[in-house]
């Protein structure tokens, strides 16, 4: 009888299958040509920007689209393309900022619940379920009123909503893994704890985060671009698309094509990132995925 030897799959076949699989669905390919792009113009928004985004042409306010200016102009004659696409770095940028100061707070915390006592897990599980609990835009209102509309404010508010969601979920990941065969090893050779989580758990937890991390850009958008149309995020005239959105909602009438300008970018965002981190999770984990 002869026996066969599956070998497992390197780091790079693996790279190489999930990239096959993503590309197997036509609004994958989409929604990761969206994302790319969308990185693309956040990185290079000051070099691609036709004009400058905050320069007032009143003689040319509220024009159509033109050759000139593809996306018209707004009640200040500013070119709307422009700040559409200096809005993306702002957009970029919080979404970065934000998911990485909570992604390592939530890691460490949610390391810290799974490897100490019993009392300290208790004690950071009621501080994640009592931030969590915590009316979102209650927060946003009292951040916007103590230290002002800002970017940081907006960060501050991002940062405090979403790293309770990271801790659990790493907590649990970690608690499912540090009775392991593995780890038991690694403790019988005398491997510090520090060595332990750095070399051996974060590597197996940090895949499932990254995907509902991926999956919380659009929320950060959101957030901005909501918090902006009320006035009470990005400061003026730094254009972000909540504050295109909320320019063009006070002339709607005579220039629509500024909301649905702005508008899209959203929907397009949002869609893509939620696709693509659904798509990712699929593949990565074992129980949701789909074998033909």
């Amino acid at each position: 009888m002869t026996t066969i030897t599956v070998k497992p799959l390197t780091k790079f076949a693996r790279i190489l299958q999930i990239i096959r699989e993503l590309c197997s669905s036509p609004l994958v390919v989409f929604s990761l040509v969206i994302v790319l792009l969308f990185f693309a113009v956040g990185i290079t928004a000051d070099y691609i920007a036709p004009y400058d985004p905050i320069k007032i042409d009143i003689r040319n306010k509220l024009s159509g689209p033109s050759w000139d200016h593809w996306l018209g102009t707004d009640q200040l004659g500013r070119d709307v393309l422009s700040r559409l696409i200096v809005g993306t770095k702002i957009a970029l940028y919080l979404a970065v900022t934000s998911v990485s100061i909570a992604l390592i707070i939530g890691i460490v915390l949610g390391m810290i619940a799974a490897f100490t006592n019993q009392w300290i897990d208790w004690a950071l599980l009621l501080v994640f379920d009592t931030v969590k609990s915590f009316p979102g835009i209650m927060f946003a209102l009292t951040i916007v009123a103590l230290f002002g509309p800002s970017v940081n404010s907006i960060v501050v508010v991002i940062v405090f909503s979403t790293f309770p969601s990271y801790a659990r979920l790493v907590r649990t990941q970690v608690m499912s893994l540090r009775n392991s065969e593995f780890i038991e090893a690694q403790r019988a050779m005398g491997s510090s704890l520090p060595r332990i989580l750095r070399l051996h758990i974060l590597p197996n937890v940090i895949g499932p985060v990254l995907i509902v991390a991926s999956m919380d850009v659009p929320l950060v958008i959101g957030v901005e671009a909501g918090l902006s149309f009320l006035g009470l995020g990005v400061r003026p005239p730094t254009p972000s698309w909540g504050s295109i959105l909320n320019d063009g909602f006070l002339f709607i009438r005579n220039t629509p094509w500024i909301v649905f300008a702005a508008g899209l970018p959203l929907i397009l965002t949002t869609v893509a990132f939620t696709s693509l981190g659904e798509s990712l999770r699929d593949i990565l984990d074992p129980k949701l995925r789909k074998y033909n």
